[in-house]
């Protein structure tokens, strides 16, 4: 198979919440492949550290400082980066949090800033950027989702409830906008090396846990996300549709 199938040149990527992790390795992944990139994140000075880190590799980035679970918000910046950077082919909703607690002691703020952050801003931001895809009649929608869309943890729960809710709303944005061109899938990461997960990579005891219960026997590296979305990017995907596609290191695979 030809690897022009995977060369995404000419083509611009929104990647939200890409000022750092999986965020902007995945960015890094698609501009190695040939995307122009937008970086998304609320925090300006990070948002420009991370757009001149990739310049330094050559790779076409620009910034784009908005609060992905406003959605006003989201429709002037999309209207704006179509308006001033060119349309869009390919959206990644990588933009999320985390918080621990036991869920008998979730306070009900935390819970709708876990929703708003990880579900609301993946309908707002794929409705706005799905609106300028439509009449062209293509475009590829990347989800983040999570090894907690099938699984749950202890202490969080509402970050499972948000992931599952985002793989269901992946295969829903499928059924509405594969009639257009549109296909829409989500990346299920396992357990990676990254700030968000920072305080379990620094527990002894959950590390051991993580590497016995992994068939890979280890955490995953967040370059290893890149090809799965590039893979989804492309054209090399493009009767795939409404699929999670999940790299865990075998974690699902095994009881």
């Amino acid at each position: 198979m030809s690897l022009t199938l995977f060369d995404l040149s000419g083509r611009t990527a929104l990647v939200t919440g890409s000022s750092q992790g999986i965020g902007l390795s995945l960015a890094r992944g698609l501009g190695a492949a040939g995307a122009r990139l937008v970086l998304n994140g609320r925090e300006e000075g990070r948002l420009r550290a991370a757009v001149a880190s990739l310049r330094t590799d050559g790779i076409a980035a620009e910034a784009a400082a908005f609060d992905v679970s406003d959605p006003e918000a989201v429709g002037a910046a999309v209207d704006r980066i179509e308006r001033e950077v060119g349309p869009l082919d390919i959206l990644v909703n990588n933009a999320g949090i985390q918080r621990r607690r036991p869920l008998e002691d979730f306070p009900v703020e935390t819970w709708r800033e876990i929703m708003r952050i990880n579900l609301d801003s993946v309908f707002y931001v794929g409705q706005a950027v799905a609106r300028h895809m439509i009449p062209r009649g293509r475009g590829k929608i990347i989800n983040i989702a999570s090894l907690q869309s099938e699984a749950a943890r202890y202490s969080i729960a509402p970050y499972t409830a948000s992931k599952g809710a985002v793989k269901n709303l992946t295969k829903g944005m499928c059924t509405d906008w594969a009639r257009h061109g549109i296909q829409v899938n989500a990346i299920g990461p396992g357990y990676f090396v990254t700030p968000l997960n920072q305080a379990l990579v620094d527990d002894p005891a959950f590390d051991a846990w993580l590497k016995t219960r992994t068939p890979a026997g280890r955490w995953g590296r967040v370059e290893e996300l890149q090809g799965a979305a590039i893979f989804l990017a492309s054209g090399a995907s493009d009767f795939v549709n409404g699929q999670v596609l999940y790299v865990d290191g075998g974690v699902l695979a095994t009881l």
